[in-house]
């Protein structure tokens, strides 16, 4: 696990050294200035508004505990196991099977599962499902998610902004270092949306590990993850929270491995195998 969490910190590193290479490109000391107050200002409402965002986009609705008493009593055993505050429940009313966390902290953390997820697997599993979700909010998972997507979509915008500014000037475009700038506002973007990727399936490993830990049961946890990845994929919602599930529910077959933003399931279970308990 510690590997992981190194290449997490190695990957928001280069993140971040992008952020600042591409600013200085396009400005020099006055471009990353700005680079880094256009990213404050993502950030910030990235920070406050994203759990509310991401509700909404799958019309998700409080599970209140006298009709999900199962979930609740579930959430409720892990979350002592995990020693965090319980986190609010959210239910979609979807029959696909699936759930994530979202939310700012430990204190404002949110479970959001499917009908899907409760009708499919059994208490042990789903159990183990909970104990994955309150992995990332016990590892600061959803403050790292943030954080990598504000950055990955800060480069992004600003690579297009300099494209925009450099193809409407003429000057621009006879000066030197022309080209090797619109270069690097090409491939800058490319760069940070597969980097934000590797730390989201970097994340999913730590998650798994910690989860089973936290219940001391790895088995259940690959029971769960292989019906949810044999099940149907959702039907809507937004690709761009697909890092956000326990399984992403947008994968098709024909996703390539580096811009998946979870790693293989056969690569995850052969990690849970060898997980010892006993």
């Amino acid at each position: 696990m510690f590997i992981d969490q190194l290449k997490t910190v190695f990957y928001l590193g280069i993140l971040s050294f992008i952020f600042l290479i591409i600013g200085f490109a396009i400005g020099g000391n006055t471009g990353i200035i700005i680079a880094l107050i256009f990213s404050l200002i993502i950030n910030t409402i990235s920070y406050w508004y994203s759990d509310k965002i991401v509700l909404k986009i799958y019309n998700a609705h409080h599970a209140e505990y006298s009709q999900y008493t199962r979930l609740h009593d579930i959430v409720i055993d892990v979350s002592t196991r995990a020693s965090i505050h319980k986190p609010k429940l959210y239910i979609i009313n979807s029959q696909t099977p699936n759930a994530f966390a979202t939310g700012r902290n430990e204190k404002n953390a949110t479970i959001v599962v499917t009908e899907g997820i409760l009708t499919l697997l059994n208490d042990q599993e789903l159990k183990a499902v909970i104990a994955h979700e309150i992995a990332h909010i016990k590892n600061k998972d959803l403050l790292i998610s943030t954080v990598s997507v504000v950055i990955a979509s800060a480069i992004a915008y600003i690579a297009l902004l300099a494209r925009i500014v450099t193809f409407s000037s003429p000057d621009e475009n006879n000066s030197p270092g022309f080209f090797e700038l619109l270069l690097l506002t090409l491939i800058a973007p490319i760069s940070a949306t597969i980097l934000r990727l590797a730390i989201s399936r970097s994340r999913e490993y730590v998650a798994d590990d910690t989860g089973a830990k936290i219940i001391k049961d790895a088995d259940s946890l690959s029971e769960a993850i292989i019906k949810i990845e044999n099940s149907p994929k959702i039907k809507s919602g937004n690709p761009a929270s697909a890092n956000l599930f326990i399984v992403n529910p947008f994968s098709g077959k024909t996703i390539m491995k580096l811009l998946s933003t979870h790693p293989s399931t056969n690569e995850r279970i052969k990690r849970l195998r060898k997980l010892s308990f006993n």
